[in-house]
């Protein structure tokens, strides 16, 4: 009796097991590096592309950056142009996120078709328009992103379809007062990753200077909102040290060319002169 005592224990442990491997094995693969990062609850930043030239792209990919903004809003990117620089610098470490044009269901898809894992929405100010917004990032049954041409599975896999909607980030940018006054709307939709207080247009769009007591009283119902729905809080690097923010833009690629010249002039080499094409 006691050796078939062990034998059934044995073979329920090995049941256990057998079912704890099956449902690791049916847990969605995530391979957005920024997306895991901000679920730990950890910093990310990212560095701001607004150059077509796939060599500026990858530098800036390859520098450290968690993520890279490609800015389409306010830049003339078009989307054969970006899908070209996510492309040429498939596999690098920062994940290519963009800034939308606008929140339209084209827009948004083709943003996901070449490649985007993250999808920042600006001048949020309406719950529609966020809403819309999550609807066309994400596929059935959650969303209603539709199937189309795309560089996507050549990109990360033939289970993209699959997996696309677990490592997508959808960011939401509060860059007005309207937008402020229904923060708590915007931060509690479902979809939302990171909500993000827009420090320049909070300015121009009410008049204020960060550090007057208007201003910052528009990023603390921001924050406070955002906390309270459990998202990620966004804004630009230089509000790093700001409690709770983890997700950060940092400069356009020209002002890091012209921070490495003058770093590189001043740190430049004497003696035995470097050889071409070592610089790495």
């Amino acid at each position: 009796m006691a050796r078939s005592g062990l034998i059934g224990a044995a073979l329920i442990a090995l049941a256990l097991a057998a079912s704890v491997e099956a449902q690791q094995s049916s847990a969605p693969r995530i391979f957005n590096t920024a997306k895991q990062k901000l679920q730990r609850g950890e910093q990310i930043i990212g560095g701001t592309v607004t150059s077509s030239d796939p060599d500026i792209y990858c530098a800036m990919a390859n520098s450290g950056f968690d993520f890279l903004w490609i800015e389409m809003q306010h830049s003339p990117l078009t989307y054969q142009e970006v899908a070209r620089m996510i492309w040429a610098c498939r596999g690098a470490p920062a994940m290519p996120f963009i800034r939308v044009p606008d929140s339209t269901p084209g827009d948004i898809q083709k943003a996901m078709d070449i490649g985007g894992l993250g999808i920042i929405i600006p001048l949020v100010d309406s719950v529609e328009e966020i809403r819309s917004a999550v609807e066309y990032t994400m596929y059935p049954p959650r969303g209603k992103r539709s199937l189309g041409n795309g560089q996507y599975g050549a990109l990360y896999g033939n289970d993209y379809r699959q997996i696309a909607n677990d490592n997508v980030v959808i960011v939401a940018m509060i860059e007005s007062p309207a937008g402020v006054a229904i923060a708590d709307e915007i931060a509690s939709t479902p979809g939302v990753d990171v909500v993000f207080a827009a420090s320049t247009d909070l300015g121009s769009f009410s008049g204020f200077r960060q550090g007057q007591p208007d201003y910052e009283a528009m990023v603390t119902t921001i924050h406070d909102a955002t906390v309270g729905a459990k998202r990620r809080l966004g804004g630009p690097l230089a509000w790093r040290d700001r409690k709770d923010f983890t997700f950060f833009q940092a400069q356009p690629e020209s002002a890091f060319i012209r921070l490495g010249v003058e770093a590189a002039l001043k740190a430049a080499p004497q003696g035995t002169a470097p050889i071409e094409g070592a610089e790495r």
